[in-house]
């Protein structure tokens, strides 16, 4: 089968590779239908070094099961399934508490072993555990939604609901890449009555207003942090979505806050050290949350609006690519040329 592997920062090519085998009885074959680039993809295809075996690629996908394992009993030939980004058992403590990501036995695709989603075809570990099956075809028009439940969707979401984000909350999201979009979406779903958006690339900002932001403010640093105090009375917002992970972001973070809130991150972190003092978030009482989010907790709960038609979180795919053009995928995103990439078969 073809398959997506990274040989160091830049090098992304789409090779044969053997079909994946089962190899344990709690296994499962998908064909991959959808698949994506993500823009958290974006950091080894800058910073990985070179790597003659290379690494398989991808995290988010949907597709059919097309062989299980003779313990997999929740699943058989021919569903569709969603498969987060993160493999999990379903059933030890932290996944019964809605950690999947930090489940006993699970992991993540394409590591130890186990294949990347931008390809033909993946072995899924606990199957039964890790997919959640979806009343569609593979013609469906509301795959592009679908898939964002893998992850973008999902993560955007973990940062509402880890912020606490209802109804008397206003919020504030920074960045307007995909996790961020999905963030306001969020944070519209969850009811809040004003989501700023911080963001300066128009087209995508437009589609935060479609999805819910209020306002949106271009700035940034300083003079953004100037512009969202003046928005809400000197006071900032309850609640900070930060969908970036740089330390720019963070600091912007700090600056809109307001005493007594919360930032929430999900933008992965690209350092290592942040303030979390006295003046920064001790003296105000602001909460510090987030992290890789457990989507497998959150598919079936946002599932039926998306099959409902409710919400179209699939709208921050702006191009598709076949396998084959997979390079010229992260190429797109990584100019700026596209937002998210969605890939096909």
């Amino acid at each position: 089968m073809r398959a997506t592997i990274m040989y160091g920062a830049g090098d992304v090519r789409v090779e044969n590779v053997p079909d994946p085998v089962l190899q344990q009885p709690t296994d499962a074959i998908v064909r991959v239908v959808r698949s994506c680039v993500c823009g958290s993809d974006l950091h080894p295809y800058h910073n990985m070094p070179v790597t003659p075996e290379g690494s398989p690629m991808g995290h988010e996908f949907i597709g059919v099961v097309e062989e299980i394992g003779k313990d997999v009993a929740t699943l058989k030939k021919g569903d569709f399934v969603i498969a987060p980004f993160a493999w999990s058992d379903g059933t030890c403590e932290f996944c019964r508490e809605g950690l999947h990501t930090s489940c006993r036995h699970g992991g993540f695709w394409a590591a130890n072993g186990i294949g990347g989603g931008q390809a033909e075809a993946v072995r899924v570990p606990l199957a039964d555990g890790t997919l959640v099956k979806a009343p569609v075809g593979e013609d469906s028009a509301l795959l592009a939604s679908l898939l964002t439940l893998s992850d973008v969707f999902g993560t955007g979401y973990h940062a509402a609901v880890k912020a606490g984000v209802n109804e008397r909350s206003t919020v504030t999201v920074i960045g307007d890449g995909a996790v961020g979009l999905s963030a306001v979406l969020s944070a519209k779903r969850l009811g809040a009555e004003r989501i700023i958006l911080m963001g300066r690339h128009k087209t995508r900002t437009d589609l935060g207003v479609e999805f819910g932001a209020t306002d949106v403010v271009a700035a940034r640093g300083e003079e953004g942090i100037a512009k969202v105090r003046e928005l809400t009375g000197g006071d900032g917002t309850h609640a900070v979505l930060e969908a970036v992970g740089h330390m720019p972001a963070y600091e912007q973070a700090l600056g809109v806050v307001r005493p007594g809130g919360v930032i929430s991150r999900v933008g992965v972190p690209q350092y290592e050290a942040a303030p979390i003092g006295f003046g920064t978030l001790f003296g105000p009482n602001i909460t510090l949350t987030g992290g890789p989010a457990p989507v497998r907790a959150y598919i079936e709960e946002l599932l039926p609006d998306v099959l409902d038609g409710k919400i179209e979180p699939g709208k921050v795919f702006d191009r598709t690519v076949g396998l084959d053009e997979v390079p010229d995928g992260y190429r797109a995103m990584d100019d700026r040329k596209a937002l998210k990439v969605l890939v096909r078969p």
